[in-house]
C-alpha cells in the first residue's frame, strides 16, 4: 500500500477557490487510479474526481466543470484544483489509491468549508 497525506483544505467563500493536495509515500504511475473522496455530515462517503494511470479523468456531475484532478508523478502528489465552491460542497475530503490489487489506501482527509 502507499500512505497519503491531504492538505489545503480551510475557510473560503461561496464562488471562491481552493486547491487540495495529496502527497504520497511513494511512486504513484502504476496505481490504477487516485481519486478524491467528500464526506458531509449525515452522508456516505462520496466519490467524485479519479484519475488513472493513462491520465483519463472521470468526474460526478455536482463537480464537473468546477474541479479539477490532476498529477504529478514526479512529486508524488495528486492535486485537486476547486473553483466556483459552493456551500453545498462543505465536507471533509479525502485522497484515495486504488491499486490493481483492489487494495485500497486512504489521506486523512482535509476539512474544507464554503460560507454563503
Amino acid at each position: 500500500q502507499v500512505q497519503l497525506v491531504e492538505s489545503g483544505g480551510g475557510l473560503v467563500q461561496a464562488g471562491g477557490a481552493l486547491r487540495l493536495s495529496c502527497a504520497a509515500s511513494r511512486r504513484i504511475f502504476n496505481i490504477n487510479a487516485m481519486g478524491w473522496y467528500r464526506q458531509a455530515p449525515g452522508n456516505q462517503r462520496e466519490l467524485f474526481a479519479r484519475i488513472f494511470s493513462g491520465e483519463i479523468t472521470t468526474y460526478e456531475d455536482s463537480v464537473k466543470g468546477r474541479f479539477t484532478i490532476a498529477r504529478d508523478n514526479a512529486k508524488n502528489t495528486v492535486y485537486l484544483q476547486m473553483n466556483s465552491l459552493k456551500p453545498e460542497d462543505t465536507a471533509f475530503y479525502y485522497c484515495n489509491a486504488n491499486l490493481y490489487s483492489g487494495d485500497n489506501s486512504w489521506g486523512q482527509g482535509t476539512q474544507v468549508t464554503v460560507s454563503s
